[in-house]
């Protein structure tokens, strides 16, 4: 279908014969290639995509770091691109109205300071900080996770444990 979408552009009319309101303005050569790769998208609207891919290499990173048994060096670079990367997919002011919040005080200085004993190569102590932190910060999201797995993913042990995780307590 993508192949016969492509044919049909091919025999579109040429925009000079189009008015001149209708043309489009001409790109630069990696300015069209992106809006190849992106064709919904303006160039300065492209952040959070590119924040996905940095916070995805920075989570293979610190998988690897363990892996290796606890590598200082990939950990580092692992939290450094995961902390970037989250500030490209939510923006600089949100990423630290979020990490700055008074009742987020506690969890944030305990991430913040599992990456900095990590970077100062205590990987151990620094990632089991950073592992209390995020749990810390991020409890308030678990049970809508547990919600959304048991729900998406019909597995009948598995949506019995996620409702049990994620407490049952209904609001009616």
């Amino acid at each position: 279908m993508f192949v016969y979408l492509l044919e049909r552009q091919r025999d579109l009319p040429s925009t000079s014969s189009l008015p001149k309101w209708l043309q489009r303005p001409e790109l630069g050569q990696s300015e069209a290639r992106s809006q190849e790769l992106l064709p919904g998208l303006p160039r300065r609207c492209r952040g959070p995509e590119i924040g996905v891919g940095v916070s995805g290499f920075g989570i293979f990173f610190i998988l690897f770091g363990i892996l290796l048994y606890f590598d200082s060096v990939l950990l580092a670079f692992g939290n450094l691109l995961f902390l970037t990367g989250l500030s490209f997919i939510i923006g600089l002011r949100k990423t630290a109205t979020f990490f700055f919040q008074r009742h987020k005080l506690k969890g944030s200085s305990l991430f913040l300071g599992g990456v900095v004993l990590v970077l100062l190569r205590w990987p151990l102590l620094g990632m089991l900080l950073e592992a209390y932190g995020f749990f810390s910060l991020f409890r308030g999201f678990f049970p809508v996770a547990f919600s959304f797995l048991g729900s998406a993913f019909n597995i009948p042990f598995l949506s019995v444990l996620f409702q049990r995780l994620q407490g049952t307590g209904s609001m009616v």
